[in-house]
């Protein structure tokens, strides 16, 4: 018989946590705070039970447990409730305190999105990049390899041709650059050229050489869950199957030199390379603050994927910004510090109107 595990979920969202002395505790030191706890059983890949526990009643229930169980929770509930230090980039200090937004630029012909716009154009795509910034993004996420469905992997020269000029120009500006990438020597490029961020879809399995040539620098590294094809056993959950999945590539990092505090980690949202049905999309996003167990940040990246259009006729990619935007507030609604966007004045003005309504509850009369 499978051992059981136990994993802990933030849920019962208050406006406010005046007057709620432990009742209420406040999510990864953002702008959120719960009431409630599901505690959720899992055996193998499949729940096995959930159990609300408010959080008046969560140190006694914690208490019930076996030892190794209540050591273990205990250990989860300081990771949710933990704060989030500002992101290091450079010279910059991004606060994780509130959601921020992470623009992308593709520099390829061939991306879902938005491929062509700025291929052989550096200056242009540099110039969209400071458009994003002045929209009020964070970050700019530069990427020279598609991960659209049935793309095919780019030469590593070629792709440091395509991102390096770009990187160089918009950290010349001041911007705060992520480099979106698998492949161990564009990273190194990109850093070299100013990029402060690496962004591995692949969560550093792709490229044996990039572990140890991240755990040589110090910048934050976002790991992302990606599966090529659904899991054999289909009686799975597929929120714990990314947690856990998670879970062990950070452990792995760790063991390599990567700290926990630089690691970044994102649920994968997609279908294609990343393996998700419209299901699994939709289950990981109603299940998002389950991820702060990790004691990372997350980052969320929905914006125009396809489980966008097809729950509204199959709009095509140009007419999901509704959506996109939906998704990240629901993000931001769970505590998640960063969105990566392809619309960043939209995003951003969303995100701002989400930010004044927490505020207007955080500040009473």
């Amino acid at each position: 018989m499978a051992e059981h595990r136990l994993y802990l979920r933030p849920t019962g969202f208050v406006d406010a946590p005046f007057g709620l002395d432990g009742q209420v505790l406040r999510l990864a030191g953002g702008l959120t705070w719960f009431s409630t706890v599901e505690a959720i059983a899992v055996a193998g890949s499949a729940r096995t039970g959930a159990t609300l526990v408010p959080v008046e009643r969560l140190d006694s229930f914690l208490g019930s447990l076996s030892s190794e169980a209540e050591q273990a929770a205990r250990a989860t509930l300081t990771r949710l409730t933990a704060p989030r230090p500002p992101l290091k980039l450079g010279q910059r200090a991004i606060p994780l305190d509130q959601p921020q937004v992470m623009a992308i630029i593709n520099v390829t012909p061939d991306s879902f999105s938005d491929g062509g716009a700025h291929v052989g154009d550096p200056a242009g795509a540099a110039e969209a990049g400071m458009r994003m910034l002045e929209a009020g993004a964070a970050i700019l996420d530069v990427g020279g390899e598609s991960t659209r469905p049935g793309a095919g992997t780019v030469w590593e020269g070629d792709e440091i041709a395509r991102v390096r000029p770009v990187i160089e120009r918009l950290a010349a500006a001041g911007a705060a650059v992520s480099i979106d990438t698998r492949k161990a020597a564009v990273m190194a490029a990109a850093l070299e050229a100013g990029a402060t961020i690496v962004n591995d879809v692949s969560a550093l399995t792709f490229d044996d050489q990039a572990t140890p040539l991240l755990a040589r620098h110090d910048c934050p590294v976002v790991l992302m869950h990606h599966r090529p094809k659904p899991p054999a056993d289909q009686s799975g959950d597929v929120l714990i199957e990314v947690y856990d999945w998670l879970d062990e590539r950070i452990r792995a990092a760790e063991a390599a030199g990567i700290a926990r505090g630089r690691i970044i980690v994102d649920p994968g949202l997609g279908a294609g390379s990343f393996g998700k049905s419209v299901r699994d999309n939709l289950a990981l996003v109603n299940g998002l603050s389950l991820l702060h167990g990790l004691g990372c940040p997350i980052l969320l990246g929905a914006s125009r994927k396809s489980f966008i259009g097809a729950l509204n006729q199959e709009a095509p990619v140009a007419r999901r910004l509704g959506g996109s935007i939906a998704v990240a507030l629901a993000g931001a609604a769970q505590g998640v510090q960063i969105m990566r966007v392809h619309d960043a004045f939209d995003s951003v003005q969303a995100l701002r109107v989400w930010r004044g309504l927490r505020d207007t509850a955080l500040s009473p009369l």
